[in-house]
């Protein structure tokens, strides 16, 4: 009796179990199933986890993942990818720059050589890019990617004086230009990977972008060319071999025509992080630009090769530099430096009327510590000059093809404007540079090494008003190195070499917490020193004129950058 009442116990249990198991098989799992109980075909598909969000999922969410950012693998292949990025940059800018005026003046009052040197100007530029790549790349590099990236630039000048925006006066004194160039056409593939910590070895060729350290002082530009680059000792050290076949730039876009220009670049550096103490990565480098200054025109028809400036005459360079520059942190300082040396011969330049030896220095140092929201900064910079324009030897710094950010970056006055020598064809200093080099463009013109140089101190700061919103102001005073250069450029004796204090405030307002939406603005102030003001005087004696050298020279901008 016992017995059978067991048996029948043991099974009316098993009977239950059965049951409870053969309803729970069938049933479908419930909408509050914890996302990390649920099976994915791949891990791109794991979401985050839940929690409040007042952002929908839609194409342009930036939070969530999105095939179209590269999120996810193409479907039916392992590992490929697709990411498209669209950019809309609008800028409007005001500016109170020194202008050329003569016979052909647009208004009355206008000197001799100077004019109203206020403008206006519109951009518009639209870029899109297209990456293929195939490779996880959390870890370590792609195995290879394809990228493409064109942009349409429209632009709009207004000026009050002639032969500003055309070498022919009857131009006018606006215009209107269009233009679309390749800013990145290239191909990469990794060749091997040198360690367990995905240490690698990777080349790319094509139009690609590549700044040579870490400010922008010698080479900054997207332009054709190979190279080699990778990664030691789990990345602690970095190395970069490069060469490039320059392209010619749209005069009023600045960007890539698709046509050979005649200057061959070396570039070769290596990077080392935690170097000494921990935070702060230090850089040497090497740079090879031959330059075979092949005479051209502009889109505008000035002449920019050779400089119209002394002898113009088509002339060849070859010049080396050696770098040594560093950035990171000691303990509480902040600390960015750099040093280079630049060698070589100009076979004939043009202000030497002559062939000259390079021997140049280029010097900067910025130091800043942060106290919670705010950084306090110090930074100075020397660019050689030259103080003997007609010997042997060139002593002025200058550049392959700077785009810097240092001492104020696009906000300074003296670094985001062309200021030009009106009585010549060239300028004392190229927009988005610091450099004091006499050149007749940045884009299309050549390297200048008989110049003034350039002796710069600033003192800034800038805050974290809040998580959306960055404040930086900065005080530049400017002095030249040498002055001998712009005396024998301007036929003036016993120039001054005080060129003034740039003092300049920037905001930039990032209203979604990303760089979907970015939006600057800036304001800028140039109160003439001396120098700046015997360089642009005039006798100006007739009724209603005003005297250029003393005007306050001013610049204020807005600009949106929208990025999908």
């Amino acid at each position: 009796m016992r017995r059978d009442s067991r048996a029948l116990l043991l099974a009316g249990l098993a009977t239950l179990v059965l049951g409870s198991a053969r309803v729970h098989a069938q049933d479908p799992p419930k909408d509050n199933t914890p996302k990390d109980t649920v099976p994915l075909p791949d891990r791109w598909r794991i979401q985050f986890p839940d929690w409040n969000r007042t952002v929908k999922r839609n194409a342009f969410d930036p939070y969530n993942q999105n095939p179209l950012k590269g999120d996810y693998a193409i479907p039916g292949t392992s590992g490929l990818f697709f990411s498209l990025t669209a950019i809309s940059d609008t800028l409007y800018e005001a500016r109170q720059i020194p202008v050329t005026s003569d016979v052909a003046a647009a208004n009355p009052f206008s000197e001799e050589f100077f004019g109203k040197g206020d403008q206006r100007t519109f951009v518009q530029q639209v870029s899109l890019t297209l990456d293929l790549f195939h490779g996880s790349t959390t870890y370590k590099p792609v195995d290879w990617e394809l990228r493409v990236t064109a942009a349409g630039n429209l632009n709009v000048l207004q000026t009050k004086e002639n032969g500003i925006v055309n070498v022919n006066p009857a131009r006018g004194t606006d215009r209107t230009d269009r233009f679309l160039g390749l800013q990145e056409g290239f191909g990469e593939v990794r060749l091997a990977t040198v360690s367990p910590n995905f240490d690698f070895i990777s080349a790319r060729v094509g139009v690609q972008g590549f700044n040579s350290d870490f400010r922008g002082f010698i080479f900054n530009d997207n332009n054709l060319g190979a190279r080699l680059f990778g990664t030691l000792a789990a990345n602690r050290y970095q190395w970069n071999v490069a060469a490039f076949n320059q392209l010619e730039k749209d005069t009023n876009s600045g960007l890539n025509e698709l046509e050979i220009r005649g200057r061959q670049i070396g570039i070769a550096n290596f990077y080392a992080q935690d170097f000494l103490t921990p935070g702060y990565t230090t850089q040497v480098s090497f740079h090879y630009n031959h330059d075979k200054g092949e005479r051209k025109y502009d889109n505008n028809g000035f002449l920019v090769r050779p400089a119209p400036i002394g002898t113009p005459r088509d002339h060849e360079q070859k010049v080396y530099y050696v770098g040594w520059t560093g950035d990171g942190h000691i303990g509480r300082l902040n600390i960015n430096h750099a040093f280079y040396q630049a060698l070589g011969t100009d076979e004939f330049d043009p202000i030497a009327g002559r062939e000259v030896k390079i021997n140049a220095q280029l010097a900067a140092l910025e130091l800043s510590i942060d106290a919670d929201w705010l950084r306090y900064k110090i930074s100075g910079l020397y660019q050689s000059g030259d103080s003997d324009p007609t010997d042997e030897t060139a002593r002025g710094f200058d550049s392959i093809f700077d785009n810097v950010n240092f001492a104020g970056g696009p906000f300074s006055f003296w670094n985001r404007q062309s200021i030009r020598l009106t009585q010549t064809g060239v300028a004392l200093v190229n927009r988005s540079s610091l450099l004091n080099n006499l050149q007749s463009a940045k884009e299309e013109g050549q390297s200048e090494f008989v110049n003034p140089g350039l002796i710069l101190a600033n003192i800034g700061i800038s805050a974290k008003l809040t998580p959306k919103l960055f404040v930086e102001c900065n005080a530049n005073y400017l002095r030249f190195a040498n002055v001998e250069p712009v005396e024998t450029v301007l036929f003036q004796n016993e120039l001054p070499q005080d060129i003034g204090i740039d003092a300049s405030l920037g905001f930039r307002y990032r209203p979604f917490l990303n760089d979907n939406a970015i939006f600057v603005l800036g304001a800028a102030a140039l109160f003439p020193g001396k120098g700046f003001k015997r360089i642009y005087e005039s006798n100006c004696d007739v009724p209603g004129c005003r005297n250029p050298s003393e005007s306050t020279r001013y610049q204020a901008f807005a600009s949106l950058t929208l990025t999908y």
